[in-house]
Protein backbone atom coordinates (compact mmCIF):
# COMPACT_ATOMS: atom_id res chain seq x y z
CA UNK A 1 0.00 0.00 0.00
CA UNK A 2 2.86 2.41 0.88
CA UNK A 3 5.92 1.72 -1.02
CA UNK A 4 7.47 4.87 0.36
CA UNK A 5 7.29 6.70 3.91
CA UNK A 6 5.07 5.03 6.59
CA UNK A 7 2.27 3.38 6.27
CA UNK A 8 -1.59 4.12 6.77
CA UNK A 9 -1.94 2.47 9.74
CA UNK A 10 1.29 4.19 11.09
CA UNK A 11 -0.10 7.90 9.94
CA UNK A 12 -3.34 7.61 12.02
CA UNK A 13 -1.25 6.12 15.00
CA UNK A 14 0.53 9.44 15.18
CA UNK A 15 -2.56 11.81 14.02
CA UNK A 16 -4.69 10.19 16.94
CA UNK A 17 -1.81 10.58 19.92
CA UNK A 18 -1.57 14.72 17.73
CA UNK A 19 1.75 13.73 16.39
CA UNK A 20 1.99 16.08 13.48
CA UNK A 21 4.46 16.32 10.54
CA UNK A 22 5.10 19.72 8.71
CA UNK A 23 4.35 18.43 5.48
CA UNK A 24 2.49 15.40 4.06
CA UNK A 25 2.59 14.03 0.29
CA UNK A 26 -0.56 12.10 -0.15
CA UNK A 27 -0.20 10.30 -3.53
CA UNK A 28 -1.42 7.68 -5.36
CA UNK A 29 -3.55 5.79 -7.59
CA UNK A 30 -6.13 4.41 -5.23
CA UNK A 31 -8.03 7.69 -3.61
CA UNK A 32 -9.79 5.93 -0.94
CA UNK A 33 -6.38 6.37 1.46
CA UNK A 34 -5.68 9.67 0.81
CA UNK A 35 -9.20 10.61 1.29
CA UNK A 36 -9.16 9.23 4.72
CA UNK A 37 -6.42 10.99 5.99
CA UNK A 38 -7.27 14.19 4.55
CA UNK A 39 -10.75 14.31 6.30
CA UNK A 40 -9.16 13.35 9.08
CA UNK A 41 -6.56 16.60 8.52
CA UNK A 42 -9.53 18.72 7.22
CA UNK A 43 -11.77 17.92 10.24
CA UNK A 44 -10.20 16.28 13.76
CA UNK A 45 -7.56 18.38 13.98
CA UNK A 46 -8.64 21.17 15.11
CA UNK A 47 -12.28 22.00 16.82
CA UNK A 48 -15.45 24.11 14.93
CA UNK A 49 -14.04 27.18 16.30
CA UNK A 50 -10.20 26.99 15.38
CA UNK A 51 -11.49 25.65 11.93
CA UNK A 52 -12.89 29.28 11.01
CA UNK A 53 -9.61 30.89 11.38
CA UNK A 54 -6.74 28.04 11.24
CA UNK A 55 -8.04 25.61 8.19
CA UNK A 56 -7.54 26.43 4.91
CA UNK A 57 -8.15 24.16 1.65
CA UNK A 58 -7.71 24.91 -1.85
CA UNK A 59 -7.83 22.88 -4.85
CA UNK A 60 -4.67 22.48 -7.46
CA UNK A 61 -6.80 24.03 -10.57
CA UNK A 62 -8.02 26.81 -8.93
CA UNK A 63 -3.80 28.25 -7.54
CA UNK A 64 -0.29 28.07 -7.68
CA UNK A 65 3.06 27.00 -5.49
CA UNK A 66 3.83 30.43 -4.55
CA UNK A 67 0.09 31.17 -3.06
CA UNK A 68 0.06 27.74 -1.71
CA UNK A 69 3.38 28.33 0.38
CA UNK A 70 2.64 31.69 1.59
CA UNK A 71 -0.46 30.80 2.98
CA UNK A 72 1.60 27.53 4.84
CA UNK A 73 4.01 30.66 5.94
CA UNK A 74 0.80 32.47 7.91
CA UNK A 75 0.54 31.97 11.68
CA UNK A 76 -2.09 30.43 13.69
CA UNK A 77 -4.78 32.69 15.07
CA UNK A 78 -6.49 30.25 17.48
CA UNK A 79 -4.47 27.11 17.57
CA UNK A 80 -1.55 25.87 17.89
CA UNK A 81 -1.46 25.00 14.48
CA UNK A 82 -2.88 25.63 11.39
CA UNK A 83 -4.06 23.35 8.15
CA UNK A 84 -3.38 24.14 4.64
CA UNK A 85 -4.72 21.55 2.67
CA UNK A 86 -4.28 21.21 -1.04
CA UNK A 87 -6.60 19.02 -2.87
CA UNK A 88 -6.13 18.19 -6.74
CA UNK A 89 -2.71 18.59 -6.41
CA UNK A 90 -1.82 16.82 -9.05
CA UNK A 91 -3.58 19.90 -11.51
CA UNK A 92 -0.20 21.80 -10.11
CA UNK A 93 2.04 23.08 -13.02
CA UNK A 94 5.11 24.41 -11.17
CA UNK A 95 6.21 22.53 -8.17
CA UNK A 96 9.38 24.24 -7.57
CA UNK A 97 8.21 27.03 -5.28
CA UNK A 98 7.96 24.70 -2.65
CA UNK A 99 11.62 23.67 -2.68
CA UNK A 100 12.62 26.52 -0.71
CA UNK A 101 9.44 25.90 1.77
CA UNK A 102 10.46 22.34 2.35
CA UNK A 103 14.15 23.01 3.55
CA UNK A 104 12.67 25.06 6.45
CA UNK A 105 8.76 24.48 7.04
CA UNK A 106 7.30 25.87 9.43
CA UNK A 107 6.72 23.99 12.44
CA UNK A 108 3.23 25.28 13.47
CA UNK A 109 1.33 24.56 9.60
CA UNK A 110 0.12 21.19 8.73
CA UNK A 111 0.73 21.16 5.13
CA UNK A 112 -1.10 18.07 3.32
CA UNK A 113 -1.40 17.62 -0.59
CA UNK A 114 -3.45 15.32 -2.18
CA UNK A 115 -2.10 14.02 -4.96
CA UNK A 116 -4.53 11.50 -6.53
CA UNK A 117 -4.59 9.13 -9.21
CA UNK A 118 -0.61 9.15 -10.51
CA UNK A 119 2.26 10.39 -8.72
CA UNK A 120 4.77 12.72 -9.40
CA UNK A 121 8.42 11.69 -10.32
CA UNK A 122 9.62 10.07 -6.89
CA UNK A 123 13.06 11.37 -8.57
CA UNK A 124 12.21 15.36 -8.14
CA UNK A 125 14.62 16.68 -5.28
CA UNK A 126 11.21 18.02 -3.72
CA UNK A 127 9.26 14.43 -3.13
CA UNK A 128 12.55 13.32 -1.51
CA UNK A 129 13.23 15.99 0.32
CA UNK A 130 9.56 16.01 1.64
CA UNK A 131 10.64 12.21 2.90
CA UNK A 132 12.55 13.95 4.91
CA UNK A 133 11.38 16.44 6.95
CA UNK A 134 7.53 14.82 6.51
CA UNK A 135 5.34 12.37 5.22
CA UNK A 136 5.45 10.83 1.71
CA UNK A 137 2.58 8.20 1.28
CA UNK A 138 1.74 6.38 -1.90
CA UNK A 139 -2.00 4.89 -1.93
CA UNK A 140 -2.11 1.57 -4.48
CA UNK A 141 -4.91 0.19 -5.96
CA UNK A 142 -5.98 -3.13 -4.52
CA UNK A 143 -5.63 -6.17 -7.05
CA UNK A 144 -8.93 -8.22 -7.24
CA UNK A 145 -8.09 -11.08 -5.08
CA UNK A 146 -6.96 -8.96 -2.50
CA UNK A 147 -10.53 -7.23 -1.97
CA UNK A 148 -11.91 -10.47 0.10
CA UNK A 149 -8.96 -9.80 2.43
CA UNK A 150 -10.11 -6.21 2.51
CA UNK A 151 -13.89 -6.14 3.22
CA UNK A 152 -13.20 -9.07 5.94
CA UNK A 153 -11.16 -6.38 7.79
CA UNK A 154 -13.41 -3.85 7.29
CA UNK A 155 -15.87 -5.31 8.47
CA UNK A 156 -13.86 -7.06 11.42
CA UNK A 157 -12.99 -3.12 12.53
CA UNK A 158 -16.80 -2.59 12.75
CA UNK A 159 -16.99 -5.56 15.11
CA UNK A 160 -18.77 -7.64 12.06
CA UNK A 161 -18.42 -10.35 10.06
CA UNK A 162 -18.96 -10.95 6.34
CA UNK A 163 -19.75 -14.87 5.01
CA UNK A 164 -17.57 -15.58 2.01
CA UNK A 165 -20.50 -15.54 -0.27
CA UNK A 166 -21.59 -12.45 0.38
CA UNK A 167 -17.87 -11.44 -0.06
CA UNK A 168 -17.99 -12.84 -3.54
CA UNK A 169 -21.29 -11.49 -4.67
CA UNK A 170 -20.00 -7.42 -3.04
CA UNK A 171 -16.43 -8.24 -5.21
CA UNK A 172 -18.34 -9.00 -8.41
CA UNK A 173 -20.68 -6.71 -8.25
CA UNK A 174 -18.45 -3.42 -6.65
CA UNK A 175 -15.17 -3.69 -8.07
CA UNK A 176 -12.22 -2.49 -6.16
CA UNK A 177 -13.59 1.04 -5.53
CA UNK A 178 -12.45 0.91 -2.14
CA UNK A 179 -14.87 4.04 -1.57
CA UNK A 180 -17.61 2.41 -3.00
CA UNK A 181 -17.36 -0.46 -1.02
CA UNK A 182 -16.64 0.92 1.95
CA UNK A 183 -20.08 2.93 1.48
CA UNK A 184 -22.25 0.22 0.27
CA UNK A 185 -20.57 -2.01 3.65
CA UNK A 186 -21.37 1.17 5.82
CA UNK A 187 -25.13 0.87 4.13
CA UNK A 188 -25.44 -2.99 5.35
CA UNK A 189 -24.05 -2.31 8.89
CA UNK A 190 -26.80 0.69 9.87
CA UNK A 191 -29.52 -2.00 7.88
CA UNK A 192 -28.52 -5.10 9.48
CA UNK A 193 -30.64 -6.45 11.97
CA UNK A 194 -29.27 -5.11 15.47
CA UNK A 195 -29.35 -8.95 17.20
CA UNK A 196 -26.33 -10.06 14.87
CA UNK A 197 -22.87 -9.25 14.15
CA UNK A 198 -23.27 -11.21 10.59
CA UNK A 199 -23.65 -9.74 6.93
CA UNK A 200 -25.12 -12.82 4.91
CA UNK A 201 -26.17 -12.93 0.75
CA UNK A 202 -29.46 -12.68 1.84
CA UNK A 203 -28.98 -9.41 3.70
CA UNK A 204 -26.21 -7.96 0.12
CA UNK A 205 -29.12 -9.21 -2.07
CA UNK A 206 -31.87 -7.28 0.23
CA UNK A 207 -29.90 -3.87 0.87
CA UNK A 208 -27.47 -3.70 -2.43
CA UNK A 209 -29.81 -5.16 -4.92
CA UNK A 210 -27.13 -8.22 -5.90
CA UNK A 211 -29.02 -11.49 -6.77
CA UNK A 212 -27.59 -14.05 -4.69
CA UNK A 213 -28.77 -16.84 -6.61
CA UNK A 214 -28.24 -14.97 -10.09
CA UNK A 215 -24.60 -13.79 -10.68
CA UNK A 216 -21.14 -15.11 -11.89
CA UNK A 217 -20.28 -16.81 -8.73
CA UNK A 218 -23.58 -18.73 -9.05
CA UNK A 219 -22.59 -19.49 -12.52
CA UNK A 220 -19.40 -20.75 -12.29
CA UNK A 221 -21.02 -23.32 -9.51
CA UNK A 222 -23.28 -24.65 -11.98
CA UNK A 223 -20.75 -25.14 -14.53
CA UNK A 224 -18.51 -27.12 -12.38
CA UNK A 225 -21.46 -28.74 -11.10
CA UNK A 226 -22.58 -29.39 -14.92
CA UNK A 227 -25.88 -28.01 -13.68
CA UNK A 228 -27.10 -27.67 -17.20
CA UNK A 229 -31.28 -26.44 -15.91
CA UNK A 230 -29.52 -23.58 -13.36
CA UNK A 231 -26.52 -22.10 -15.63
CA UNK A 232 -29.42 -21.27 -18.38
CA UNK A 233 -31.28 -20.30 -15.91
CA UNK A 234 -28.75 -17.83 -14.66
CA UNK A 235 -27.70 -16.81 -18.60
CA UNK A 236 -31.18 -16.27 -19.47
CA UNK A 237 -31.51 -13.63 -16.21
CA UNK A 238 -28.84 -11.95 -16.98
CA UNK A 239 -30.48 -11.19 -20.53
CA UNK A 240 -33.16 -10.62 -18.98
CA UNK A 241 -31.19 -7.74 -16.49
CA UNK A 242 -28.39 -6.73 -18.72
CA UNK A 243 -27.99 -3.46 -16.82
CA UNK A 244 -27.27 -5.49 -13.81
CA UNK A 245 -25.26 -8.31 -15.09
CA UNK A 246 -23.60 -6.65 -18.33
CA UNK A 247 -21.31 -8.88 -20.53
CA UNK A 248 -18.40 -6.66 -19.70
CA UNK A 249 -18.48 -7.60 -16.52
CA UNK A 250 -19.40 -11.43 -16.36
CA UNK A 251 -17.02 -12.55 -19.09
CA UNK A 252 -13.76 -10.79 -17.15
CA UNK A 253 -14.88 -13.34 -14.48
CA UNK A 254 -15.01 -16.29 -16.22
CA UNK A 255 -11.93 -15.79 -17.95
CA UNK A 256 -10.33 -15.39 -14.36
CA UNK A 257 -11.77 -18.29 -13.65
CA UNK A 258 -10.86 -20.51 -16.11
CA UNK A 259 -7.32 -18.88 -16.49
CA UNK A 260 -6.46 -19.55 -13.39
CA UNK A 261 -7.89 -23.27 -13.98
CA UNK A 262 -5.32 -23.48 -16.69
CA UNK A 263 -2.66 -22.68 -13.86
CA UNK A 264 -4.17 -24.47 -11.36
CA UNK A 265 -3.64 -28.16 -14.28
CA UNK A 266 0.15 -27.32 -14.34
CA UNK A 267 1.26 -26.45 -10.63
CA UNK A 268 3.12 -29.60 -9.11
CA UNK A 269 2.07 -28.77 -5.86
CA UNK A 270 -1.56 -28.38 -5.36
CA UNK A 271 -2.20 -28.26 -1.16
CA UNK A 272 -4.21 -25.65 0.09
CA UNK A 273 -1.71 -23.00 0.57
CA UNK A 274 0.51 -23.43 -2.53
CA UNK A 275 -3.06 -22.85 -4.82
CA UNK A 276 -3.82 -20.00 -2.44
CA UNK A 277 -0.73 -18.43 -2.74
CA UNK A 278 -0.29 -19.38 -6.87
CA UNK A 279 -3.49 -17.89 -7.88
CA UNK A 280 -3.58 -15.14 -5.25
CA UNK A 281 -6.86 -16.57 -4.37
CA UNK A 282 -9.09 -16.53 -0.57
CA UNK A 283 -7.70 -20.45 0.32
CA UNK A 284 -11.74 -21.07 0.92
CA UNK A 285 -12.10 -21.32 -2.91
CA UNK A 286 -9.46 -23.64 -3.73
CA UNK A 287 -11.79 -26.53 -3.49
CA UNK A 288 -13.70 -24.81 -6.37
CA UNK A 289 -10.56 -25.45 -8.71
CA UNK A 290 -9.92 -28.76 -7.18
CA UNK A 291 -13.49 -29.62 -8.25
CA UNK A 292 -13.43 -28.20 -11.50
CA UNK A 293 -9.66 -29.46 -12.64
CA UNK A 294 -11.85 -33.31 -12.48
CA UNK A 295 -14.39 -31.99 -14.91
CA UNK A 296 -12.33 -30.03 -17.44
CA UNK A 297 -8.71 -31.12 -18.10
CA UNK A 298 -6.24 -28.68 -19.10
CA UNK A 299 -7.32 -28.86 -22.58
CA UNK A 300 -11.02 -28.56 -22.67
CA UNK A 301 -9.92 -25.43 -20.47
CA UNK A 302 -8.18 -23.81 -23.07
CA UNK A 303 -10.65 -24.43 -25.45
CA UNK A 304 -13.02 -22.80 -22.82
CA UNK A 305 -11.04 -19.61 -22.87
CA UNK A 306 -10.38 -19.24 -26.52
CA UNK A 307 -14.29 -19.42 -26.25
CA UNK A 308 -14.37 -16.88 -23.79
CA UNK A 309 -12.33 -14.28 -25.80
CA UNK A 310 -14.28 -15.12 -29.18
CA UNK A 311 -17.18 -14.35 -26.86
CA UNK A 312 -16.26 -11.15 -25.75
CA UNK A 313 -14.58 -9.90 -29.44
CA UNK A 314 -18.70 -10.78 -30.74
CA UNK A 315 -20.33 -9.04 -27.85
CA UNK A 316 -18.16 -5.87 -29.32
CA UNK A 317 -19.52 -6.47 -32.53
CA UNK A 318 -16.18 -8.37 -34.18
CA UNK A 319 -18.16 -11.00 -36.43
CA UNK A 320 -21.52 -11.05 -34.55
CA UNK A 321 -24.15 -10.30 -37.27
CA UNK A 322 -26.01 -8.69 -34.96
CA UNK A 323 -26.46 -11.77 -32.40
CA UNK A 324 -27.73 -10.31 -29.21
CA UNK A 325 -25.62 -10.61 -26.00
CA UNK A 326 -28.17 -13.13 -23.83
CA UNK A 327 -27.76 -15.48 -27.12
CA UNK A 328 -23.95 -15.27 -27.08
CA UNK A 329 -23.97 -16.07 -23.54
CA UNK A 330 -26.25 -19.11 -24.20
CA UNK A 331 -23.68 -20.41 -26.66
CA UNK A 332 -20.54 -19.85 -24.44
CA UNK A 333 -22.54 -21.68 -21.41
CA UNK A 334 -23.55 -24.45 -23.99
CA UNK A 335 -19.88 -25.00 -25.64
CA UNK A 336 -18.44 -25.21 -22.09
CA UNK A 337 -20.83 -28.04 -20.67
CA UNK A 338 -20.82 -30.04 -23.74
Amino acid sequence: MAKQGTSYDQIFSELRRNVYKPIYLLMGEEPYYIDQISDYMQNDVLDESQREFDLTVVYGKDTDMTSIVNAAKRYPMMSPFQVVIVKEAQLIKDWEPLQYYINKPSQSTILVFCYKYGTPDKRKKWVQDIAKSGIVFESEKLRDYEMGAWISEYARNKNVTVDEKAIVMLTEFLGTDLSKVANELDKLLLTKPADTKRITPEHVEKNIGISKDFNVFELQAALINKNVLKANRIVRYFADNKKANPMQMVLPQLFSFFGNLMMYHYLPDKSQGVVANELKINPYFVKDYQKAAQVFGAWKTMNIITWIRETDARSKGIESNGVEDGELMKELVFKILH
